[in-house]
């Protein structure tokens, strides 16, 4: 487990993109742009010679981060072996400084539910996590940093608001948080809480990352669907982020409604500009 010394002396990276496909040519055009790329670690499970070469040629031009989707850390019933031994893997081909997945489960009773679902606030899923992560660090001895999600369900019994419990899991795993800023925005909103009180609370030692992206309103509810630019009132909470904790690096996640690259590059200018104005850059 590292603690918060090491968490702190993780590299700075910068300014880097969410890696998809579509994006494999114009992240060579606009190098100078992106400092490092997250790649999604369950697109390089048992790679196909294609795939493992495109890995390699990412990893030879930019430091990479690999992400989770179903590692289901909240999972009651425990880790899938298979699955966690196939994202090992993938850490060993990257070397990265760090890797992350979300606090979340995406798999229960068997089932895979298909989806990030949030965990319900209690000591009980503490204890459940716990137990996961570290059967996950004894696989994967890389720092690992843990993503907040939107909180699409509100369990009856909650024994913590979010702040709260993030820093339980935080403390009690001696994990760095992926502070996905988008998703802090859309629970502020729809939850009708103040994100910069709830940011406060979070231990700024030990926020290493950041997500940003837009997502769309469907009727009064906002929804994290990497679907459109980042809005004002998410650059605002992100440079407040930035003033707050030793960030080492953001990532813009842009999945749906893909627009011109140029589009995404100047967001990144944007998010480089938030590092400059704290002199961090």
């Amino acid at each position: 487990m590292p603690t918060t010394m090491e968490l702190q002396n993780l590299p700075f990276y910068g300014v880097g993109l969410g890696f998809r496909d579509p994006f494999h040519s114009e992240v060579f055009l606009h190098r100078k742009s992106i400092d490092f790329l997250e790649i999604v670690a369950d697109h390089f499970f048992d790679p196909s010679p294609p795939k493992k070469l495109q890995l390699e040629l990412l990893r030879a031009n930019f430091p990479l981060i690999p992400h989770g989707l179903a590692l289901s850390l909240g999972s009651a019933d425990g880790l899938d072996s298979n699955y966690l031994q196939r994202f090992a893997s993938v850490v060993e081909l990257v070397k990265p400084a760090w890797w992350s997945e979300h606090i979340a489960f995406t798999r229960a009773g068997g089932i895979d539910i298909g989806h990030l679902t949030p965990m319900p606030r209690t000591s009980a899923s503490l204890k459940v996590i716990r137990d996961n992560i570290r059967i996950a660090q004894d696989s994967i001895g890389v720092p690992l940093i843990l993503e907040n999600i939107t909180e699409t369900i509100e369990f009856p019994g909650q024994e913590y608001d979010e702040a709260a419990f993030l820093g339980e899991v935080l403390d009690q795993n001696q994990c760095g948080l992926l502070l996905d800023v988008t998703n802090l925005y859309i629970n502020s909103v729809n939850y009708r809480f103040d994100p910069i009180k709830v940011l406060h609370q979070l231990p700024p030692e030990r926020i290493v990352q950041l997500h940003f992206v837009g997502g769309h309103w469907d009727g009064d509810i906002l929804v994290d669907s990497h679907s459109n630019a980042t809005p004002p009132e998410i650059w605002e909470l992100m440079a407040e982020v930035i003033k707050y904790a030793p960030v080492k690096g953001v990532i813009l996640e842009r999945d749906e409604r893909l627009p011109p690259f140029v589009e995404l590059v100047s967001e990144l200018e944007n998010a480089r500009s938030l590092f400059q104005r704290c002199g961090r850059i």
